[in-house]
């Protein structure tokens, strides 16, 4: 659906929803409108059932040890306030995480008398294993928890984020992951991963309708999470699915439209377009670090179908994207980290080669 006038490469941020998907969406809703207290009252319980289980055996997860959650951002908060902080207990992360969810920590944190680890991750890095190490060696006895991403953000980088997590249950240390950017982009078992929490969208890389993602919990934790809204699922029969699915009145449209996502992708060949945007991505990589004479990020096993090329010191990230896209009609973000700047290039199943040659050309004469 996306306007065909504009260069997009931006997937990541919102993602982009094909018509097929959006038209389920959109009859889930006008069911809803039709027969509202049948629909709510009476269905909604079983309909989000199986759309959890469809999205379950995606992800190699057991229907009910997840729950469907606005944003990524949202789940991870209830996962965090789960944890209860106490004075001196430390929270270990990386200086590659999400800004969001970088503030939610360090109030969280504040508020508790605890401290927000944040270990600084060398760029350009030779690969998993040194950011691995370079992460736990800020470990330590007062560690609580553990939050990583699973694939970064603003840096476009697949952590070792399984490995992290592994290291924090030998430990007794609770791990969270955030996964944002993995279901549709990357292959996931969450039977297998090792994490405590893992939180993902729907919304971006799947395609599923925006307001689409989840938050998966091991089954021994699950006692301990509440939900953001205290409501009909804290009463006598509370679980971890009760608490979070029952939360009042609100459209669960985009929750059960997933499995319209998963279908989708799956008939369009899904695992073929992933390998045809990695490649993009490794162009991409390639062509910006010819295009500016800087090292790429990270070697190319640490991307997926994205690319974020560093910039030139001293360059002003918001002028280059608006120029971008005033002066071109390419959406793509800028981002910013500390002093250094960096392009983030998305590639989805619509973009091809054209969009990545589009880039390049606008950025020789704008980087001139």
């Amino acid at each position: 659906m996306l306007d065909p006038e504009v260069v997009f490469l931006n997937h990541g941020s919102y993602g982009a929803c094909p018509h097929v998907v959006f038209d389920r969406y959109q009859a889930w809703q006008a069911e809803l409108e039709r027969q509202p207290v049948e629909f709510l009252g009476r269905r909604l319980e079983g309909l989000l059932a199986e759309a959890r289980a469809a999205f379950a055996r995606h992800v190699g997860a057991r229907t009910d040890d997840l729950v469907f959650v606005e944003n990524t951002t949202a789940g991870i908060n209830v996962a965090a306030r789960a944890l209860d902080l106490r004075p001196g207990d430390e929270v270990l992360s990386t200086d590659l995480e999400y800004g969001a969810l970088n503030y939610m920590w360090e109030r969280l944190c504040a508020q508790a008398g605890a401290r927000y680890v944040r270990a600084p991750v060398r760029l350009p890095t030779p690969g998993a294993d040194e950011i691995a190490e370079a992460v736990w060696a800020h470990a330590g006895p007062r560690t609580k928890a553990v939050f990583v991403s699973h694939l970064t953000s603003a840096t476009a980088l697949v952590l070792p984020a399984a490995e992290l997590c592994r290291r924090a249950r030998e430990v007794g240390v609770v791990s969270i992951v955030d996964g944002a950017h993995v279901p549709g982009q990357l292959p996931l078992d969450l039977s297998s991963f090792g994490a405590d929490v893992y939180v993902g969208n729907c919304h971006k890389w799947l395609c599923a309708p925006k307001g689409s993602a989840f938050l998966w919990v091991r089954p021994e934790l699950q006692e301990s999470i509440e939900a953001l809204a205290v409501g009909w699922g804290f009463g006598e029969d509370s679980t971890f699915l009760t608490r979070n699915e029952r939360q009042g009145t609100r459209d669960p449209a985009a929750y059960l439209a997933v499995p319209e996502a998963i279908r989708w992708q799956a008939e369009h060949g899904w695992d073929e377009v992933r390998a045809r945007c990695h490649g993009l991505a490794l162009a991409a990589r390639e062509r910006l670090a010819g295009l500016t004479g800087l090292e790429p990020l990270a070697p190319p096993e640490l991307l997926a179908q994205m690319a974020s090329a560093p910039l030139p010191a001293g360059l002003d990230a918001d002028a280059l994207k608006a120029r971008l896209y005033d002066e071109f009609r390419i959406e793509v973000p800028v981002l910013e980290r500390g002093e250094e700047r960096f392009l983030r290039a998305s590639f989805q199943g619509y973009n091809d080669e054209d969009d990545l040659d589009a880039l390049v050309a606008a950025l020789e004469l704008l980087l001139r």
